[in-house]
């Protein structure tokens, strides 16, 4: 399963985790995890390609994960956090069409971590 966890302080966005394999088809051939892959691809590519933050990224490619990290304050945050609402509304869809298969979820973070 594909687990998805967004990381929220104080209602904002400050970054996202994504690990494992959905298990929905082989490799290669897996549209669950090829739809995830897509939405990581285009969220961080538009942060940091297009709006021209700097964010922390961090890939385990043994676990299958990658790490998002916003920094304190974002070159047009009101753009960047539409674009990772936009990605969590589309992981949401998406789990609600493969519930077996993708996990997301909100994690609060307090102000001080």
């Amino acid at each position: 399963m594909t687990r998805v966890s967004f990381f929220d302080q104080d209602g904002r966005i400050t970054g996202f985790t994504v690990s494992g394999h959905s298990g929905y088809g082989e490799a290669g051939t897996d549209i669950v995890c090829a739809a995830v892959s897509t939405a990581v691809q285009f969220a961080e590519c538009t942060i940091t390609d297009v709006l021209g933050n700097r964010v922390k990224t961090k890939v385990n490619e043994e676990k299958a994960q990658i790490t998002l990290t916003l920094p304190a304050v974002c070159e047009d945050e009101e753009t960047v956090q539409a674009v990772l609402t936009g990605m969590m509304l589309t992981l949401c869809e998406l789990r609600d069409q493969y519930p077996d298969y993708i996990e997301v979820m909100e994690v609060q973070n307090d102000a001080e971590n």
